[in-house]
């Protein structure tokens, strides 16, 4: 029997942070270890046209989004590993969603009003249209879970609806995808941690990956906390960081301290902060060696593309001749 198919992307806008790692991609390689799945990890290149980002750092941050992506642990030889643009289908399984989608339920889409905010300059039809892209991104390799937390399940909701839509107007085709709950937790920004970390909000907001020990000292450093009994919202956010890149030992003395009120703010973020640029040592290292070899990372996206090809053509010719237009 064929092992269920889990499909994720990552859109390639920048270098990944802390809060890209624990709410999906250490997810992503438990999940491809665990052998249990046939996974699909795509960069979506396409997704990110909808940004103000340029062609030429776009370009780049493929290849530094892959390198990062292969240093964490994603594996070619478990998972099927590819740049969306690389396989055209993609777009053209989207045009015929378009066709399927009402105008009403893109209109419920919460993730476009939060896009829309942060570049209120720049609010393009794509912004409006990219749940349908993702439903395309899933449904072309019949993507039965999407890892999501409980953030994103709106959007796995609507590819449920897709399906369902495209099946009872054509034939039945496409199953209906699950999301796959997952335990991700939501790390907030250093600085507004009533916040999501994200780099829209700036880079003293975030920790990098790459961040070298100095940098993320700084950035922890710099960390609110704000209250003095332990329950502030920022002192959560670094008891968080201390929970998943710190041992255990030292993760319970800070709880105890905590709840007695003798934690001190200075002693938690310097543990936090070495903790973190030890965890990811390695990490920095692999990146680095790979970056030094782009031509072998685009062969390996490559591999990956004519892999995910085979399967995203066969669905296309099916789709075409279900739709009349072959």
């Amino acid at each position: 029997m064929s092992k269920p198919v889990i499909f994720s992307g990552i859109q390639p806008t920048g270098n990944l942070h802390l809060g890209n790692y624990l709410g999906a991609i250490k997810n992503w390689i438990d999940i491809q270890n665990s052998g249990k799945y046939d996974c699909y990890f795509c960069i979506v290149d396409y997704h990110s046209l909808t940004s103000d980002m340029g062609p030429k750092e776009r370009h780049q941050q493929i290849i530094t989004t892959a390198a990062e992506l292969l240093a964490l642990g994603i594996d070619p030889k478990k998972s099927t590993f590819f740049v969306q643009s690389d396989v055209p289908e993609h777009t053209e399984l989207a045009w015929v969603f378009n066709t399927i989608t009402p105008m009403s339920e893109l209109q419920r889409m919460t993730q476009f009003k939060d896009k829309s905010d942060i570049q209120y300059k720049n609010i393009n039809a794509g912004l409006f249209t990219y749940p349908i892209l993702q439903a395309a991104d899933i449904l072309l390799y019949h993507g039965r879970y999407v890892p999501v937390g409980k953030d994103q399940v709106q959007h796995i909701e609507l590819t449920r609806d897709i399906a369902r839509w495209f099946n009872n107007r054509y034939q039945k085709y496409f199953s209906e995808t699950k999301p796959m709950l997952t335990k991700t937790p939501k790390v907030m920004s250093l600085l507004e941690p009533s916040k999501k970390m994200s780099k829209s909000l700036g880079e003293a907001h975030v920790v990098e990956l790459n961040d070298n020990p100095n940098t993320i000292e700084k950035k922890i450093k710099r960390a609110v906390t704000d209250g003095g009994d332990g329950a502030a919202p920022g002192v959560e956010n670094l008891m968080l960081l201390l929970n998943y890149f710190a041992d255990f030992e030292t993760g319970q003395q800070f709880l105890k301290a905590k709840k007695d009120g003798s934690i001190r703010y200075g002693d938690l973020k310097k543990i936090v902060s070495e903790s973190i640029a030890l965890y990811f040592g390695d990490f920095r290292e692999s990146r680095e060696d790979l970056l030094v070899a782009p031509d072998n990372i685009r062969a390996l996206l490559d591999v990956g593309a004519q892999k995910a090809k085979k399967v995203a053509e066969e669905t296309m010719k099916n789709v075409r001749q279900l739709v009349g237009v072959r």
